[in-house]
C-alpha cells in the first residue's frame, strides 16, 4: 500500500493529473460538460449578458406575392424562421423545434418553402417542406446522410439536392417530385468524393446545371440532360485547373452564365452557348474581384452579385442580356449576404451588417432597367442589448511582413486591428479564422466588443496565407508541405506586435476555431515563449487522425488541402507538424472546446489532445457540448462558453484571479 501511495505522490509532484482528479461538472441539463473549469462568478453573467442578448435577422426569402419576407432569427435557444409583413413590422415565428433552420429556398410559382435541419450539429441535414401559411411541415429525407444544396425547378414541382445516402462518401444528386408519393430518384451518381451540387433547372425542365467543386482553385460546370441523358462538361478541366462558378441558364435556355478566372486569374463574368460548337463571351471586370454571391431574377432579365473588395462588400446590378453591370451606391459600407430576388423580379432582398450594426434584412426596390436600383428599405431593426454600438471599436486595416521561404522578398500579410480607447499598451488577442480557405472580414462581432470593453484588450485578426480574397496564388501558399508557413505568419505578427508602442508584447493570447484551432495549437507549440494562453475551438490536433476520422464525404477535399495521409512521405510530414505530437513544447495554459457531434473535426481530436496535455502536467480547461457539432449553435451553450472563455482570458492573459 505504501508503494502505491508513493507512486501516486510522485505522479502528482510531476504535475500529472489523474482521471479521477479532473474537476468535472455539467450544465444545461447535462448537455455541457466542463472539466477543470472553475465556476462562473455570479457577478460575471450580468456584465456579459448585454453582449449576448444581441439579436440578428438574416434575409431568407420572399412570400409568393412578393409582399412579405422571411428571416432567420433566434428568439430563444436556436435559429428559427419568421415572417415579416412590412418594413419594421412584427416578427411572426413559423418554425419551431429543438434544432436550428439551415437552408431556406422559396418555391417558384407557389407558397411553399424547402428547408434543411440537422440533429445536434451532426451535419446530416434533412430536407423539409413547409407551408408558411399554416405551419404544416413534412420531411422529405431520412437517415444518417447529408442532404442539402437545394434547387427547385421553374414550376416548383421538383426539388433537386445533393445527398450522401448511397455510400456516405459521394455527393450524388437526387430529385423528388414534392406532390408525388414516389420516392426520390438519383439523377447523377458520383464516385470521387468531391462536392457536387445542383444549380439551376432550364425553363422547360429538360436540363440541369451542375457544379463540381474539387478545391478552391479547381471547380467545374456541367449540364445534365434530363431525365437520363449525358453529363456534358462546360467549363474547367484537369490539365489547366481554374475556378468556374455556375450562376444559371439565361432567359432562353441556350446559354449559361458563370464566373471564371480562366484567362487572367481575376474573376470575370462569362456566358457560354450550349450549341454543338459552343462559343464563350467574357466580360472583364475593372477589379481583381472575389465574387462571393451571384443570383439571377426569376424572369432572368436581371442579375446581382456581391464582390469582396479588401474585405468590404460591394453590390453590382447586372444586365444578362447586354452583359453590363453597374455598382449600386445606395448600400451602406459593410458586408452583404443572402441575396434573393422577389418572385415578381422587382425587388432584391439581402442581409447587411457592419462593425457597428448587426445583421438585418433590407430590400432594394429596382428600377425599370436591369442595372437601376431605386430605393433601399430597412425591414428589420435588431436588438443590441442596450449597448451603444456607435462606440464600438472599428477595425483598422494593416499589412505586416512575413518571410517567404527561399526568397529575400517578404509576404505582405493583411490583418484588421481593433483597439480599445486609451493609449495602452494593451494586452492582445490574436484571432485565427477557420477554413483555411476562409477570410476574416470586418463585420459585426459582439464577442470582440465584449473583450475590448470588458478586458481592455486589442484584437488582431490576420488573414494568413491560405486565406480567400487575395488572389489565386495567395490561397495556395499553405497547401501540403507548406502548412507551417501559415504558422510562421503568426510569428511575424508577434514580431510586428513587439514594435507597436500601443500593444503589450508580454501579454498576448491566441484564439481560433476549426482550422484556426490548429493555428492556435501550432502557435502554442512554436511560440509558447511569446504567448500567455491559447483557446482551441474544434481544432485539428493531428492531421493524420483528422483525415482518417472526418466524415467520408469531406475526406478527399481535405486531402487536396492538407495532403494525402496514405502517402508515406506526406504522412510522416503531417505527423511531424501535428500539435498532438509536440505537446511537450506547449508551455502555456490551453482552453479546449468541442462539440460531441462534430462531423468535421471529430471529438477525438480534442479528447486525445486534452489527455496528452494532462499527461504532460499542462494546465488545460476542457468544455464538451454533447448536443452540438462544429459550432455552439444553441444559445444557452454559447453563452456559457463565452463566459468561461472570458474567465480563462481574464486569468491567464491578464493575470487576474
Amino acid at each position: 500500500m505504501r508503494s502505491l501511495l508513493t507512486g501516486l505522490f510522485v505522479l502528482l509532484l510531476a504535475g500529472i493529473t489523474l482521471a479521477d482528479e479532473v474537476q468535472r461538472r455539467t450544465a444545461n441539463d447535462g448537455q455541457l460538460v466542463m472539466e477543470d473549469i472553475p465556476p462562473i462568478p455570479d457577478e460575471l453573467p450580468p456584465v456579459l449578458n448585454r453582449y449576448q442578448e444581441i439579436n440578428t435577422a438574416r434575409f431568407a426569402g420572399w412570400s409568393s406575392d412578393s409582399k412579405s419576407i422571411f428571416i432567420k432569427t433566434q428568439p430563444g435557444n436556436v435559429t428559427q424562421l419568421h415572417r415579416v409583413s412590412k418594413p419594421g413590422g412584427a416578427r411572426s415565428q413559423i418554425t419551431f423545434g429543438k434544432e436550428p433552420v439551415g437552408e431556406v429556398v422559396s418555391q417558384p410559382n407557389g407558397r411553399l418553402l424547402a428547408l434543411t435541419r440537422d440533429r445536434g450539429g451532426d451535419e446530416f441535414d434533412q430536407v423539409y417542406i413547409l407551408d408558411p401559411d399554416n405551419g404544416l411541415i413534412r420531411k422529405l429525407t431520412s437517415g444518417n446522410a447529408l442532404n442539402n444544396r437545394l434547387a427547385w425547378d421553374r414550376m416548383g414541382q421538383n426539388l433537386a439536392y445533393r445527398s450522401t445516402r448511397r455510400n456516405g462518401r459521394s455527393s450524388d444528386i437526387w430529385v423528388q417530385n414534392i406532390n408525388s408519393s414516389e420516392p426520390a430518384r438519383m439523377l447523377l451518381e458520383t464516385d470521387d468524393g468531391t462536392l457536387w451540387k445542383p444549380i439551376d433547372f432550364s425553363r422547360n425542365g429538360k436540363m440541369l446545371l451542375v457544379q463540381q467543386f474539387l478545391s478552391v482553385i479547381d471547380s467545374r460546370i456541367y449540364v445534365k440532360e434530363l431525365p437520363d441523358g449525358e453529363l456534358r462538361l462546360l467549363a474547367g478541366d484537369a490539365e489547366n485547373p481554374s475556378s468556374n462558378i455556375a450562376i444559371g441558364f439565361d432567359a432562353f435556355d441556350n446559354k449559361v452564365l458563370f464566373v471564371t478566372n480562366q484567362r487572367k486569374g481575376a474573376a470575370e463574368l462569362a456566358k457560354l452557348s450550349l450549341d454543338e460548337d459552343p462559343y464563350m463571351t467574357f466580360m472583364s471586370s475593372a477589379n481583381n474581384w472575389d465574387i462571393t454571391q451571384f443570383v439571377m431574377s426569376p424572369d432572368r432579365k436581371r442579375g446581382a452579385f456581391v464582390s469582396n473588395e479588401a474585405g468590404i462588400s460591394k453590390l453590382y446590378l447586372f444586365d444578362p442580356g447586354r452583359m453590363q453591370f453597374k455598382i449600386e451606391r445606395k448600400i451602406p459600407l459593410g458586408l452583404i449576404t443572402g441575396l434573393v430576388f422577389s418572385p415578381d423580379s422587382k425587388k432584391l432582398g439581402m442581409t447587411l451588417n457592419s462593425a457597428r450594426s448587426p445583421n438585418d434584412a433590407f430590400v432594394l426596390t429596382l428600377g425599370r432597367k436591369p442595372t437601376w436600383g431605386r430605393r433601399l428599405t430597412r425591414w428589420t431593426n435588431s436588438e443590441v442589448g442596450g449597448l451603444d454600438t456607435s462606440k464600438f471599436s472599428e477595425p483598422i486595416p494593416i499589412r505586416y511582413s512575413s518571410p517567404l521561404e527561399g526568397s529575400e522578398e517578404s509576404l505582405p500579410t493583411p490583418a484588421f486591428v481593433y483597439l480599445p480607447p486609451g493609449r495602452g499598451p494593451f494586452p492582445v488577442i490574436i484571432h485565427a479564422h477557420g477554413g483555411p480557405e476562409s477570410q476574416f472580414r470586418p463585420g459585426f462581432n459582439p464577442g470582440f466588443q465584449m473583450w475590448i470593453d470588458q478586458l481592455g484588450v486589442a484584437i488582431i485578426a490576420p488573414n494568413i496565407r491560405g486565406s480567400l480574397g487575395y488572389g489565386a496564388k495567395y490561397i495556395t501558399l499553405d497547401d501540403g508541405f507548406n502548412r507551417e508557413a501559415a504558422v510562421r505568419d503568426i510569428g511575424a505578427l508577434l514580431d510586428w506586435i513587439e514594435l507597436q508602442p500601443q500593444l503589450d508584447k508580454d501579454r498576448v493570447a491566441i484564439v481560433g476555431a476549426s482550422y484556426g484551432g490548429y493555428i492556435a495549437l501550432a502557435s502554442a507549440v512554436h511560440y509558447s515563449d511569446r504567448l500567455r494562453a491559447a483557446v482551441d475551438q474544434f481544432g485539428i490536433s493531428n492531421f493524420v487522425t483528422f483525415l482518417e476520422n472526418t466524415q467520408d464525404y469531406r475526406r478527399e477535399l481535405r486531402r487536396i488541402e492538407y495532403g494525402d495521409e496514405r502517402d508515406p512521405e506526406m504522412r510522416a510530414f503531417l505527423q511531424s507538424i501535428s500539435p498532438l505530437n509536440n505537446v511537450d513544447k506547449i508551455k502555456i495554459p490551453l482552453f479546449v472546446q468541442q462539440g460531441r457531434n462534430d462531423p468535421i473535426v471529430p471529438e477525438s481530436e480534442s479528447e486525445q489532445l486534452v489527455k496528452a496535455l494532462r499527461e504532460q502536467g499542462q494546465t488545460v480547461w476542457y468544455m464538451n457540448a454533447l448536443n452540438e457539432g462544429h459550432n455552439f449553435d444553441k444559445k444557452e451553450n454559447r453563452d456559457l462558453n463565452q463566459q468561461a472563455t472570458f474567465l480563462f482570458l481574464q486569468k491567464y492573459l491578464l493575470g487576474e484571479d
